[in-house]
């Protein structure tokens, strides 16, 4: 799901959680999904439809914030 879509349907009440995990491609970096009420998950994805990894958390942390997300897991 993209940025403006995450932000959309959070301010709807549509999104019923928010998770960061390692990505088990490169344990080095974090991603982040949103689960939606229906219980389908969604990764957070760039323009070119790509998940977007951060290799450092704040910089992850930062970014859901500025989508208006206020509450996250974080799963070590």
């Amino acid at each position: 799901m993209k940025r403006e879509t995450v932000r959309e349907r959070h301010a709807g009440g549509h999104i019923s959680a928010t998770h960061v995990i390692q990505n088990p491609a490169d344990p080095g970096e974090w991603i982040v999904f949103f689960k939606k009420s229906g219980g389908r998950s969604f990764f957070l994805v760039d323009d070119n439809d790509e998940v977007e990894s951060f290799s450092q958390l704040d910089d992850l942390i930062a970014t859901i914030r500025g989508l208006g997300i206020k509450f996250a897991e974080i799963h070590m």
